[in-house]
């Protein structure tokens, strides 16, 4: 085994220097505020911060509403993420098939991520509005009861979709990469068995591209959680009847708009230890089925 050896042995601290300071400023310092704001309780007109300990924490877990906002923000994690990842399964497979034309069609399904959050979200609004979208228009002329704005089934199907179509480029990109280093011999040697169509792809293409979605999984989850604030306030504002309240959106509810910080920061700390938790249990457990090889 080959061991690097530095004439200076400052210079390996000063090549990390600049992301060791980026982690301080903008990781660690932001959590250690968070978790110093989440024992402390404001006075009615913020004049004054009181020490509270845990107080803050025992009160959000007793809260019925924050235990709804966990449970659709699970239920909506999930959507999100099998929507998004198997939408992008699909067209990555129907585009490792072209052979003219590859570039362009990757860059059309490519735009998508480029969009804001806020911005995706106005766009699925203005279609599916009900006093004015176009494909609000065509479910109505149908006979189906489209309102988002008074159904809460509808309103998280809504941000779900959106959500996911923004995700779709993401996961089109790393699964388009993991067709392509797919042995192209391994696939004719299994047509040459007589392992064709659906059966090819799930005995042979499906579980070589297992570390690839186990990535996307963990990404595709942490998304859900943190990254889809913007399309939530744009499509619903956590509505109707706090039907789309997931826990982000929770945080920025009651920090800014209803004031109460000490409560905001307990929910940003339990919702930074749902997330690691969550991704630690991805790796440990799930990473066991997946298969490098």
């Amino acid at each position: 085994m080959h061991t690097v050896h530095f004439p200076n042995k400052i210079l390996p601290y000063l090549l990390l220097a600049p992301q060791i300071i980026l982690t301080l400023i903008f990781f660690f310092w932001p959590a250690s505020q968070a978790i110093y704001q989440s024992m402390l309780r404001e006075d009615p007109f913020g004049l004054k911060s009181t020490f509270v300990g845990f107080s803050n924490f025992s009160d959000i877990l007793s809260d019925p509403n924050y235990l709804h906002a966990f449970q659709v923000t699970i239920v909506f994690s999930a959507l999100t993420a099998l929507v998004s990842m198997a939408v992008a399964l699909l067209l990555a497979t129907a585009a490792d098939k072209v052979v003219r034309g590859q570039t362009f069609y990757r860059t059309l399904l490519i735009w998508p991520y480029a969009v804001a959050p806020a911005v995706a979200g106005m766009l699925w609004l203005f279609m599916f509005n009900p006093a004015m979208g176009t494909l609000a228009y065509l479910l109505r002329s149908t006979g189906f009861d489209w309102d988002p704005l008074l159904k809460g089934d509808q309103a998280m199907t809504l941000i779900v979709f959106a959500a996911a179509w923004k995700q779709i480029s993401y996961n089109f990109l790393f699964f388009v990469a993991g067709l392509q280093a797919i042995p192209k011999s391994l696939i004719e040697a299994a047509s040459i068995d007589g392992a064709r169509g659906s059966r090819r792809f799930w005995t042979i293409i499906f579980p070589l591209l297992a570390p690839t979605t186990f990535f996307l999984l963990v990404v595709n989850t942490v998304y859900a959680f943190f990254d889809t604030f913007g399309i939530i306030h744009a499509v619903t504002g956590g509505g109707p009847a706090k039907a789309t309240e997931t826990l982000v959106y929770k945080v920025y509810n009651d920090g800014f708009v209803n004031l109460n910080l000490g409560s905001s920061a307990a929910q940003s700390v339990i919702l930074m230890i749902i997330v690691i938790g969550l991704t630690a249990f991805q790796f440990r457990f799930v990473e066991k089925r997946v298969h490098y090889g």
